[in-house]
């Protein structure tokens, strides 16, 4: 890649870029979003999220190990259950800023808050 011209910008590099995209491209599903959303509040096993977030087992299942994968959640052994968390509190962050700005948006201009429909 060649080096950006000096026009003063600190433009980030093609590896961060890529791992930033990578992770919006997972989050752009509204039931990954809610899943996390959801592990932000507090770890679960895949049957209290499949009823929170209103999702078939095995889909949510699939959704997990997806987001697993990318390192946005972890697991851990508890008993016969898995119970899962946020793995990377960057994301939570970035979650809650932009739901927590869309829902301040709606309530100003008098809509009811947007929420995250279920799988």
């Amino acid at each position: 890649m060649a080096p950006a011209p000096a026009s003063g910008y600190d433009d980030p590099s093609a590896d961060v870029l890529t791992e930033a995209a990578a992770a919006f491209g997972l989050l752009a599903s509204p039931a990954r979003l809610h899943i996390v959303w959801a592990l932000a509040q507090g770890e679960s096993d895949v049957t209290g999220l499949a009823e929170r977030v209103g999702g078939a087992l095995p889909a949510v299942s699939q959704h997990l190990t997806k987001l697993k994968l990318a390192g946005l959640v972890r697991s851990r052994r508890e008993g016969r259950r898995q119970v899962y968390l946020v793995d990377d509190p960057d994301v939570v962050e970035v979650a809650r800023l932009l739901v927590g700005r869309l829902t301040a948006r709606a309530t100003a201009a008098g809509l009811p808050a947007p929420r995250l429909r279920g799988l």
